[in-house]
């Protein structure tokens, strides 16, 4: 019966730093109902819809879009502001829905590389600030590149399988 109770203790641990790390992200869909695409008009532009927002370290961006007629490139201040890919960070993500989790503190600035479609408005500029959880606690550490949601979601699946692994370990 102690073995039974130590994989109890043990499973829970994991499973609620597994909770933990996903509730304190806070999911964010580009544009709301106009997703990721040209703005239909100067009022629904990106930066309105930015206003109000809080962008944190461990969020998560979902750009929608269809397929072949847009794409999302995180892009340099300059390159941001000229409306051109010539300072890519990354790669320009070209199948929807793209999923990008902020690692970073600061500003990020996006862009569709498609045509005009930048100069048109589709750009997205927002500040990052450290996750909360980093708050009051010195600089938070900057990771070497930026997660998705499907390398997060295979984290999260390991911790649990790493979880079980012991526990069986530990009944038998």
């Amino acid at each position: 019966m102690g073995r039974v109770s130590t994989f109890l203790v043990v499973f829970s641990a994991v499973f609620a730093a597994v909770l933990y790390s996903s509730a304190a992200q806070t999911v964010h869909t580009v544009g709301g109902d106009i997703c990721w695409e040209i703005p239909p008009n100067s009022s629904l532009s990106y930066t309105n819809w930015t206003s109000g927002k809080t962008f944190s370290v461990g969020d998560i961006l979902i750009f929608n879009f269809e397929t072949n007629q847009h794409d999302v490139a995180r892009v340099t201040k300059a390159s941001y502001d000229a409306c051109n890919d010539d300072n890519v960070i990354g790669n320009v993500i070209t199948t929807e829905p793209a999923n990008i989790t902020l690692a970073t503190p600061g500003d990020h600035y996006y862009i569709c590389t498609f045509g005009s479609h930048c100069v048109a408005g589709q750009k997205l500029a927002i500040t990052v600030r450290a996750s909360s959880s980093a708050l009051g606690r010195g600089p938070a550490a900057a990771p070497v590149s930026p997660p998705d949601s499907a390398s997060t979601s295979l984290v999260s699946c390991f911790l649990l399988v790493f979880a079980l692994s012991i526990g069986v370990a530990l009944i038998l």
